[in-house]
């Protein structure tokens, strides 16, 4: 394990090693990471630069469009949370609306089987090869967070297999986001504090920005290193190890340079009930629904469906477990 700037490299190829005790090693790394910084930087030779490439070509020329024409990707058009995000329309508690515009990408599910919030099919742009390379850059990376799940769960003290029955239809969301030039930058955030709510994200990035509240209380960048993606632990993951894990605050900076972010949101499946696994151990988290979870979060972030919530036409389930950006509520 590398100390880089704080924060430790864990390289995929021991995970993916035929040794069991190489893969156990790969674990106790991923352990002293998250119960140290609650961030580390994942290292994979099999990572393709030019997936990276394309996707942020594909961004480029998508942000590039004029207004008119993103708002036809509305994400309050869609039918699982897919499409544009113009700046303005999500806001964390009762700071200031991020600078910033997105894309958001889930897996494209055919409507069966029952709906659930977050499923269904994504809302596409009328752009030759952007559908075919985003999702391109989807399952890559979705790969590599499948083996870090079975990283966690060795390093949780569970069978390797643990979460395999839950990852069959999670929704699992990439986002392409925009951080425009901005020279007065100073007045207001790119992305207000907040914690992930899924199990873990994968963060590759484009620029500096990205800054991790440390144990102490104290805001600490978090610099780019070539050829890794930045792993930030999520509310989910916090319960699962009840506590061991914390949920990492974390925000983007005011930057004036014009940035590209593109994180991918591990999750279990919808249905699954996130719940304390440390055996021993009595549980200091109440189990809760992982999709709703997930819903209800989103649903107090982005404006489209706060309206929905004012207006009647959208009644959120139970109550959450956690505070609304992380951490055991009091």
């Amino acid at each position: 394990m590398i100390e880089t700037a704080a924060l430790p490299i864990v390289d995929m190829t021991r995970l993916r090693s035929a040794s069991r005790e190489s893969r156990r090693a790969a674990a106790r790394d991923i352990d002293r990471a998250c119960t140290g910084a609650g961030f580390f930087y994942v290292r994979d030779r099999r990572l393709d630069r030019a997936l990276f490439d394309q996707l942020l070509a594909r961004a480029r020329a998508y942000f590039g469009r004029d207004h008119e024409a993103k708002m036809a990707d509305y994400i309050g058009l869609s039918e699982n949370h897919s499409g544009y995000v113009p700046e303005g329309e999500e806001q964390f508690g009762e700071g200031p609306c991020d600078r910033k515009e997105a894309f958001d990408v889930n897996r494209d599910y055919p409507l069966e089987g029952g709906r659930r919030p977050l499923l269904g099919p994504n809302i596409w742009p009328d752009m030759p090869g952007f559908r075919e390379d985003v999702l391109a850059y989807y399952a890559q990376v979705s790969k590599i967070g499948r083996r870090l799940f079975r990283g966690f769960a060795l390093a949780l003290g569970l069978e390797e297999d643990h979460f395999e029955p839950h990852l069959r239809n999670p929704p699992s969301q990439l986002r392409l986001i925009h951080y425009p030039h901005d020279i007065s930058a100073e007045e207001r955030p790119g992305i207000g504090a907040h914690t992930d709510y899924e199990c873990f994200t994968l963060l590759f990035a484009t620029g500096p920005g990205l800054q991790i509240l440390d144990r102490h209380g104290a805001w600490i960048d978090v610099p780019l290193i070539e050829g890794t993606l930045i792993l930030i632990v999520g509310d989910m993951m916090e319960v699962m190890s009840n506590g061991r894990y914390r949920a990492t605050r974390h925000r983007v900076k005011q930057v004036r340079e014009e940035r590209y972010s593109f994180p991918l949101f591990n999750a279990c499946d919808y249905d699954h009930v996130i719940a304390p696994l440390i055996a021993g151990e009595a549980p200091r988290y109440a189990p809760i629904k992982g999709g709703e979870h997930l819903f209800n979060q989103t649903a107090r972030t982005f404006a489209y469906l706060k309206r929905r919530i004012a207006s009647g036409q959208l009644v959120l389930g139970g109550a959450s477990a956690l505070d609304s950006f992380g951490h055991q509520a009091a």
